[in-house]
């Protein structure tokens, strides 16, 4: 492991560097080709809605992804996440324009866990068009 932050250097209520990630159409096709993800509801803008979905929403695990980079970046080794988990609670709508959807996540350290280990708890915020898309999103990260 070659986290960068040192666990003795880090206080609980930290703020990490919040981040914008801009998610496309282009972007929801391009993961579904690397997941094998097609479900229609990820593409295709009149299944999505024939089964009650504003428009085309984006893979949730694609959501979960992009939001633990704020913590790969500022630990600076993906490998030092230990766990992550979230709750899925609103999707990210796509809309079919050049603008598509923002995901803007922030985190802030939330608990040292063990000393021994180095490990400390990180909450995530992800929102997407104002309303929250990931719920109970934490991650244990191993620090150096």
């Amino acid at each position: 492991m070659t986290a960068k932050i040192s666990y003795d250097e880090v206080e609980v209520g930290t703020d990490l560097p919040a981040q914008t990630f801009p998610v496309s159409r282009a972007t929801l096709v391009q993961y579904a080709g690397a997941s094998g993800d097609f479900n229609p509801i990820h593409w295709n803008e009149k299944f999505a809605k024939e089964v009650g979905l504003p428009d085309v929403i984006a893979h949730g695990m694609f959501t979960m992804a992009e939001a633990i980079r704020v913590v790969t970046d500022w630990a600076g080794d993906p490998g030092a996440v230990a766990e992550y988990g979230v709750r899925f609670t609103k999707p990210v709508v796509v809309p079919n324009d050049e603008t598509g959807a923002l995901i803007e996540v922030s985190a802030k350290v939330a608990a040292k866990l063990d000393d021994d280990d180095r490990t400390v708890r990180v909450d995530l915020t992800a929102i997407s068009a104002g309303q929250k898309v990931l719920g109970m999103s934490r991650a244990v990260v191993r620090l150096a």
